[in-house]
């Protein structure tokens, strides 16, 4: 299976599904357009988040991070007057660092999370979705500002009037992501903010048209009118689509199958089929790895009701 995945939703869910499929049938191909360069190194958050899942170091309790991580190479720098625009702990910044010392020497972004997967000791494939600088920029009533500066700088505080993810037009899907597409039929995109986290994915050329051709479910990461965490509100309401489930499936109608929504959920049924795919209700909200599997059962039992386009 392939599942799309950006930093926070998804990873809950490949929390659960983790837990029934063996790691090696497994590819997350991840976003990489909030990446950016601090103190001279790659952070990749939504890579880091995916590659702590699995190699059972994340923090739990934020979803990102190491847990127990320290922070004393952040705060010597506050110390000394330097202000990064992350605050990175110790033991995540050694990640940093190794990827970029990799991407230094030669290696492109794919060979280095391949590397750092070998490292932690991951058996699933874990891919970023290009090779090409992808940059998701924000344009607010304060200026256009980086993701992350919008997110973290600003708390995503600012009102939204638009997104460019600058790059994507110009960005390869990455070899391996393509070779992966090739051998497997089935593609999970996980309840992901759709704008900034999964995006920028179906946004690179080429890729919209493979998925047509797959079997395509997707999950809300939208409960209501309102998002589960993060900023997926405004900014669906800045690309002129409805802030609810059925505006998650209209942006993915283009090659989408199923589509799991919340049990919670007033969501007219009716909508999914005017979108032309077939929708089905679960519990998505994930506060445990249990609630995690229980919906990843479902959600793989799925597949195998779509007819292969």
């Amino acid at each position: 299976m392939i599942i799309f995945s950006g930093g926070t939703g998804t990873p809950k869910l490949l929390d659960g599904l983790k837990e029934i499929l063996p790691p090696e049938e497994l590819t997350v191909v991840v976003n990489t357009a909030e990446d950016l360069w601090v103190s001279g190194n790659l952070i990749s958050p939504d890579l880091d988040t995916v590659l702590y899942l699995f190699s059972d170091q994340i923090d739990r309790k934020k979803w990102w991070g190491i847990e127990k991580d320290t922070f004393r190479t952040y705060e010597r720098m506050q110390e000394l007057g330097v202000e990064e625009s992350m605050k990175l702990g110790d033991m995540d910044r050694a990640t940093h660092i190794i990827r970029s010392n990799l991407i230094r020497g030669g290696a492109s972004l794919t060979e280095a999370t391949l590397k750092l997967a070998s490292i932690f000791g991951i058996d699933a494939k874990i891919l970023p979705m290009s090779d090409d600088p992808v940059s998701t920029y924000i344009e607010t009533a304060e200026g256009v500002m980086h993701f992350q500066d919008f997110w973290i700088g600003k708390r995503g505080e600012p009102d939204v009037l638009g997104v460019d993810i600058r790059g994507v037009s110009e960005a390869s899907i990455s070899p391996k992501v393509l070779e992966a597409l090739e051998k497997d039929g089935n593609v999970l995109i996980g309840p992901s903010n759709p704008i900034t986290s999964i995006g920028p994915i179906i946004s690179l050329p080429g890729m919209k048209e493979i998925l047509q051709k797959k079997r395509v479910v997707a999950v809300s990461p939208i409960i209501g009118n309102a998002p589960v965490s993060g900023p997926a509100g405004k900014l669906m309401q800045a690309c002129g689509l409805e802030v609810s489930s059925a505006g998650v499936a209209e942006y993915y109608q283009d090659f989408l199958d199923t589509f799991v929504f919340d049990e919670r959920d007033q969501a007219d049924e009716f909508a999914f089929e005017r979108i032309g795919c077939r929708a089905a209700r679960a519990d998505t909200l994930m506060t445990s790895t249990e609630k995690s599997k229980e919906l990843a059962e479902i959600v793989i039992g799925l597949f195998d009701t779509i007819v292969c386009p």
